[in-house]
Formats: C-alpha cells, sequence, structure tokens
C-alpha cells in the first residue's frame, strides 16, 4: 500500500515538475528573437498578424498579383456569401476547440486533454474582413514578393485538400459568425504546437521577426511593440 502511495505521488509531483518546465520555457524562450530577413526588393504586400487575446491568425489579402485566396476558399461557404471584403484571417488550431468550445466557459477536460496530448484532429478556421485596423492586437507587416510566396506556400500546405486538391470544407454550424468557415488541416495540435506556433512559424517563413518558439500569442506581440 504504502509503495503504491509513493508511486502516485511521484507521478503527481513529475507532472506538476513537467508544467512547471514548460510553464517556465512558455515564458522565457519567446523572448529569444528571430530577426528580420534583410531584403532588397521592394515590400509592398501588406499583411498582419491578428490575436481575440489567446489565438492568433495570419491576415492576408484576399486579392494579389500572388494568389487569389477566394479561389482557395470561396465566399459562399459562409452564411452571409458576401464577396466585397479585402481581408481574409486564417488560422490553425485544434478541431475541437474550434468547433465544441464556443467560449472557454464549454472548455470540456476531454478536449483539453485531447489537444494537448496529441489525440485530436486540428482545423483551419477562416474569416473574412473588409478592412483590418492597427491596434495592440492587430500588427501590420509589409512582405516582398517572395516573401509573400513563402508565407501562401506555408499557409496553403497546411490545408488537407481533397482528391481535386481543393480545402475540404467542414460542414458545421458552428461558426463564429457569418463571415467564417472551417477546413480540414494536417497535423496534430499539442502542447508543444499551438495555434500561436504555427503563426510564429508563419512569420519565420515570411523572413519577419518571431520569436524562437511560443506557444501563447505574447511571445509573438512582444516583438511588435
Amino acid at each position: 500500500m504504502k509503495k503504491t502511495v509513493l508511486v502516485i505521488l511521484k507521478t503527481i509531483w513529475a507532472i506538476i515538475g513537467v508544467i512547471a518546465v514548460y510553464v517556465l520555457c512558455g515564458f522565457l524562450i519567446p523572448y529569444i528573437e528571430i530577426a528580420k530577413k534583410p531584403v532588397s526588393e521592394p515590400q509592398n504586400i501588406t499583411v498582419y498578424i491578428l490575436t481575440n487575446g489567446v489565438h492568433t491568425d495570419l491576415v492576408v489579402p484576399i486579392k494579389s498579383a500572388e494568389i487569389d485566396w477566394s479561389k482557395e476558399i470561396p465566399f459562399d461557404n459562409t452564411i452571409s456569401k458576401r464577396t466585397d471584403f479585402n481581408y481574409l484571417s486564417i488560422g490553425w488550431g485544434d478541431k475541437g476547440f474550434y468547433l465544441d468550445t464556443p467560449t472557454w466557459a464549454e472548455l470540456k477536460f476531454s478536449t483539453a486533454f485531447k489537444a494537448a496530448f496529441w489525440l485530436g484532429e486540428s482545423a483551419m478556421h477562416c474569416t473574412f474582413y473588409a478592412k483590418m485596423t492597427e491596434g495592440k492586437d492587430c500588427k501590420k507587416l509589409t512582405l516582398t514578393h517572395q516573401q509573400y510566396l513563402d508565407l501562401i506556400h506555408f499557409i496553403r500546405n497546411k490545408f488537407d485538400r481533397d482528391q481535386n486538391g481543393k480545402p475540404i470544407l467542414i460542414k458545421t454550424d458552428a461558426v463564429y459568425g457569418k463571415n467564417d468557415a472551417f477546413y480540414d488541416a494536417k497535423g496534430s495540435y499539442n502542447f508543444l504546437e499551438t495555434c500561436n506556433t504555427w503563426t510564429n512559424s508563419g512569420l519565420k517563413a515570411a523572413g519577419q521577426k518571431a520569436a524562437l518558439w511560443t506557444p501563447t500569442d505574447r511571445g509573438i506581440f512582444q516583438h511588435y511593440p
């Protein structure tokens, strides 16, 4: 009996230790900055990084010389079906969080556990905007033609696709508004690769300032005061 209790206590302390190390790394490592890559080409393509206070998105112009995102992410897949938008925000995350947890109050332990330990599926959340307004939750970046092509490749590569190469729409009523939709994505969300880690990796792919690694939005936005 004593041995069993001792094993349980050691397990509990081991879990607490892992959590403590994770929290410490999540706080300290984001301070290590990956510098913006110097370029000589014109930086005339505007993109944004956006946060809701927890989750971050990459925001891209819908139409440019490089790509027309409305052909990948059709306006018709939203409730409003409006076509008068200029920007598309794209975020990657756990499908359970996206579809089953509209508010933090409704978060289930099973959803959080699956998300933390590679047990769930992932999804892309795509939202159309007419305009973007800079502020503490929205930062503007300017990219070169090649940097934007690299970002496009990074984003497109995360979508699961059907036999025709098109992103797979998740048919659900659990959208956040009239101008968004969900799509199947590659990979599994986990405590090492979060929605913010994905956004941070996108910034790296585009040659922009980023944290070495970060599980939180703060780790990204502290480099864009």
